[in-house]
């Protein structure tokens, strides 16, 4: 499993100097982080890199690479469960965890569509007084060009196209 994180996740965490990685071979195994803060209080988006199905979690507590994996694998089982994706967590997320490594983010077109999130994230967090989960479901509604499917669809949804990377994986 990879962890791409945001520089200053990276040092909230003391991860160190970052490598550069290619995309996993399997993409559900694949993720990006970015610390934010939004009304004085800080979070972390967590999204797959490939899709960028979101999961967003308070960053109270994650002082280390250990809190920050612990973290990035039980809020996306959490979430995907109440998302009705339990499966591709068991099948196709928790097998990779064994193995975590740290890179440094993708490339730019996610980096950039990750700031994107963070901005509607955390409109929906102080506007909207939403709690974090409701904020990844909300998020992975949005569209984006970065994910879109082929040049005929302009736009992609994270949830959408995460089932379809789901469904792409074999069993």
């Amino acid at each position: 499993m990879i962890l791409r994180l945001s520089q200053k996740l990276c040092t909230k965490i003391k991860a160190g100097t970052l490598s550069t990685l290619l995309l996993d071979e399997n993409p559900l195994a694949d993720w990006s982080a970015s610390l934010f803060v939004a009304d004085r209080t800080q979070y972390i988006v967590l999204s797959n890199t490939k899709s960028l199905y979101s999961i967003v979690f308070k960053a109270q507590g994650i002082t280390n690479e250990g809190r920050f994996i612990t973290a990035a694998l039980n809020h996306p089982r959490e979430f995907m469960e109440a998302d009705g994706l339990l499966h591709a967590y068991l099948q196709h997320i928790a097998p990779s965890s064994r193995r975590v490594q740290f890179a440094k983010a993708f490339s730019r077109g996610v980096t950039g569509t990750m700031n994107e999130l963070i901005m509607a994230a955390t409109n929906d967090l102080v506007n909207y007084d939403l709690s974090p989960h409701e904020v990844g479901l909300d998020l992975n509604t949005l569209l984006f060009s970065a994910i879109a499917a082929n040049p005929a669809e302009k736009y992609g949804r994270p949830r959408e196209v995460f089932q379809k990377l789901v469904l792409e994986r074999p069993n």
